[in-house]
C-alpha cells in the first residue's frame, strides 16, 4: 500500500477530518491531500507527527501488507468534539507509550 494510502487509512480509521489534522500539523489541508494522494512526499518531521498522533511507528506508513497495519487505539469521542488541546494530548500520551514499549523490549533483550 502506497504511504499516502496509508496515512489517509490511518486519518480515517480515527475519524479525522483532513482539515482538522492539518490544522494541528500547522499544514494547509491541500498540502495534506497532496500527501496522501502521493502526489507529493510528506516530510520525516510530518510523518513522525502524524505517527505520534495516531499511535503508529512510522514504519507502519511504508507497511506493504495493509493487514500487517495495525492501529489499536480508537477515538472515544467524535471527530467533531475534538479539540487542537485535545490532539496534543493525545499525541503526547501515545509517544509515551510507544517509548514505554520501547524501553520494555530492550530490557527484555538485556535481562536475555
Amino acid at each position: 500500500m502506497p504511504v499516502g494510502e496509508t496515512i489517509k487509512s490511518y486519518r480515517e480509521r480515527n475519524g479525522l477530518s483532513q482539515q482538522k489534522v492539518a490544522d494541528y500539523l500547522g499544514l494547509k489541508r491541500e498540502s495534506l491531500s497532496y500527501y496522501e494522494t502521493n502526489e507529493r512526499e510528506a516530510p520525516l518531521d510530518v510523518l513522525e507527527r502524524m505517527a505520534d498522533l495516531y499511535g503508529a511507528e512510522l514504519t507502519d506508513f511504508f507497511e506493504s501488507d495493509p493487514d500487517a497495519i495495525n492501529n489499536n487505539i480508537a477515538f472515544a469521542f467524535r471527530a467533531e468534539e475534538i479539540q487542537d488541546k485535545d490532539l496534543e494530548q493525545l499525541e503526547s500520551f501515545r509517544r509515551a507509550v510507544k517509548n514505554y514499549f520501547k524501553i520494555c523490549q530492550l530490557e527484555q533483550k538485556h535481562d536475555s
